[in-house]
């Protein structure tokens, strides 16, 4: 692994803690900044829908100027610049303000080495380097859990804001000093959205790569740690300690989508079942939701586990991308992924507070869930009428 490759795996970590950590930090933020769950589920979606949104520009960015300065200045100026507004905040639209500027800073790391992949690189390696990007970049999500409750409590929040800052910058200007572009298509041939989105074989695949990492993504991101403390009577210390574990199952499970691809004669019906193990997982938390704590947390990391399809998902739509559009094609299956959880994420804040005062205190748990539980099973019916492409 080059010099270039690492820090944009090191710049992924701090992608994958910062659409993380505020479960973890849910009760010291409600009672320093008097931020409730739904006030985090908008800051969370803002993340989520500044980082969609930038997929667009960032795509054309790859293939114009390259990815060493779109990943790195984007990195420097949102991700350092929004964890110091985060670490300054005084209000939730503060917390707000920072978590969309965080998302921009975050929105080219992946997609950048991605790139990378796609041009250097045989395509039937795509799926294996993939996957071990997004299982190396997701200690983010462990740091995220545990350790994070750990710093908060012993050094303060707005330190711990103000150390991933100052990490941040640094990353940042490693990349724009390490990164190596490849060269550029010379073919003559200049791609355009609306020819990418003429490629009817990647529809299905749109729908379920926007669904799929919704529901595991937003539960880990958010929603595990008010989950926890309503309804079994959690502390900060147990919540990080979940976290953690379900963090542990998300890493695991793209790397073994990784493997398996390798190894599995249809890429296609792997997805495909390993999406019904998440559906399945997701019904039981939702039939059971105050059982025990154990239950639930074994229910979490099932659904982080199997639902963590994104690399492979991102390989089969890049099998169906001529060169010229590999920079806008990856980041536009992106836009529909990370797109995918802000815009849950809005919507679960919604149905949460909707479904207050709820019979039990699991209730407005349960139909959040069941939101993601239904818009999960859409995109699976959708993607079982997918080509199959395992080459």
């Amino acid at each position: 692994m080059n010099a270039g490759i690492f820090l944009l795996g090191l710049a992924y970590v701090l992608s994958q803690f910062f659409r993380a950590f505020l479960a973890v930090l849910s009760e010291i933020l409600e009672r320093d900044l008097g931020a409730l769950p739904d006030d985090l589920a908008f800051a969370s979606g803002l993340w989520f829908l500044t980082f969609a949104a930038c997929q667009i520009p960032i795509g054309a960015a790859l293939d114009s100027i390259g990815p060493r300065r779109t990943a790195g200045w984007l990195l420097l100026v949102g991700g350092a610049g929004g964890a110091t507004v985060f670490a300054l905040a005084s209000s939730p639209v503060h917390i707000s303000i920072a978590m969309a500027l965080i998302g921009v800073g975050c929105a080219p790391v992946l997609m950048a080495s991605y790139y990378i992949f796609a041009r250097e690189y045989p395509p039937a390696t795509f799926a294996i380097l993939a996957s071990v990007m997004v299982g190396a970049g997701s200690l983010g999500n462990l740091v995220a859990a545990y350790p994070t409750a750990l710093a908060a409590e012993i050094l303060g929040w707005r330190n711990t804001l103000w150390g991933l800052a100052g990490l941040s910058g640094l990353v940042a200007l490693g990349t724009l000093v390490w990164v190596k572009d490849p060269p550029r298509v010379t073919d003559g041939v200049k791609g355009s959205m609306s020819e990418l989105l003429r490629i009817r074989a990647l529809w299905p695949i749109y729908l379920l790569i926007g669904v799929s990492y919704a529901f595991p993504g937003a539960v880990r991101g958010l929603w595990i740690g008010p989950y926890l403390a309503d309804v079994f009577g959690t502390d900060t210390a147990t919540i990080g300690q979940a976290s953690l574990l379900m963090g542990i199952a998300m890493v695991l499970g793209a790397l073994a989508y990784g493997f398996v691809d390798k190894i599995s004669p249809s890429r296609k019906w792997m997805i495909a079942g390993g999406t019904a193990l998440a559906i399945s997982a997701g019904a039981s938390l939702v039939a059971l939701p105050a059982s025990s704590i154990s239950f639930s947390v074994f229910l979490m990391c099932a659904i982080g586990f199997f639902g963590a399809g994104y690399p492979v998902l991102m390989a089969h739509g890049r099998s169906f991308l001529p060169s010229h559009l590999i920079g806008r094609g990856v980041t536009l299956l992106n836009l529909f992924s990370i797109g995918g959880v802000g815009i849950a994420q809005f919507l679960s804040g919604r149905v949460y507070r909707a479904a207050l005062p709820g019979d039990t205190s699991a209730a407005p748990y349960v139909a959040v869930f069941a939101m993601f539980l239904i818009a999960l099973s859409i995109g699976f019916t959708v993607y079982l009428f997918s080509k199959d492409n395992s080459d």
